[in-house]
């Protein structure tokens, strides 16, 4: 069972919020989030926001499987979508929100009028070897998890971060993607900027925002988001 909730009224804004696998409502109010969408856009479109499954401290719950990936997830985003009875919305998400947005857009373009891809995490690079400290407190929070060995955790964690770039689609997929998109960049390790700048540079219909994180540039940020969100909202 996935638990959302919903803010404001009007065309709707699926959200997905920072935190890796961790990502749920909470993180939106917490210190990884320069822009909250509870509270920044319900005054003009229905916001939902939602605890991704097993995340820790969430209340969205599903069995954990060795072919467990981003579609997993896409799957997730889609049926709730429809059992709002939703056939078109716009996408906000930041750092995990990223590849969510970026997969939902390969697997229904057809439903997302725009997107904001927000801080998109990536890794430019061959990866590490074993986990990642993200991956391994997201593995530490989980609890009644009995099917996911270590063995059902390391698939997981191919499946999920064995990609480079995006990790959920590759550059390749970028050229071909319609759907406009407001990219604020990402400026570290998690989020690397080169992932960023690549997607300003391949999708075909994109706008590119480079200082958001606090300040002036973050007011001047949220004032462009509502600005594009408003552009492409259906009258």
């Amino acid at each position: 069972a996935i638990y959302y909730e919903e803010y404001g009224q009007g065309f709707p804004i699926l959200t997905f919020a920072p935190g890796g696998l961790r990502s749920t409502i909470e993180q939106w109010r917490g210190a990884l989030a320069p822009i909250n969408p509870m509270t920044e856009f319900a005054d003009r479109y229905r916001v939902i926001v939602m605890d991704q499954r097993n995340a820790t401290g969430g209340r969205s719950r599903a069995p954990i499987t060795a072919s467990d990936n981003w579609s997993t997830y896409t799957a997730d985003h889609i049926a709730l979508l429809d059992h709002l009875g939703i056939d078109r919305c716009h996408l906000y998400g930041q750092c995990i929100g990223g590849p969510f947005i970026m997969s939902f857009l390969k697997a229904q373009p057809q439903r997302v009028i725009c997107a904001v891809p927000a801080q998109p995490s990536g890794r430019v690079g061959p990866a590490k070897p074993g986990w990642s400290t993200s991956f391994e407190n997201w593995v530490k929070g989980l609890e009644g998890h009995p099917e996911a060995t270590k063995e059902v955790l390391d698939a997981v964690y191919r499946n999920m971060y064995g990609p480079d770039f995006l990790y959920s689609v590759s550059r390749d997929f970028l050229p071909t993607c319609k759907t406009p998109c407001l990219v604020l960049a990402g400026n570290d390790a998690n989020h690397p900027f080169p992932v960023s700048e690549d997607m300003s540079r391949l999708l075909p219909d994109v706008e590119f925002i480079v200082e958001w994180k606090s300040g002036e540039p973050l007011e001047a940020a949220k004032a462009r988001i509502k600005a594009f969100l408003a552009r492409y909202t259906p009258a």
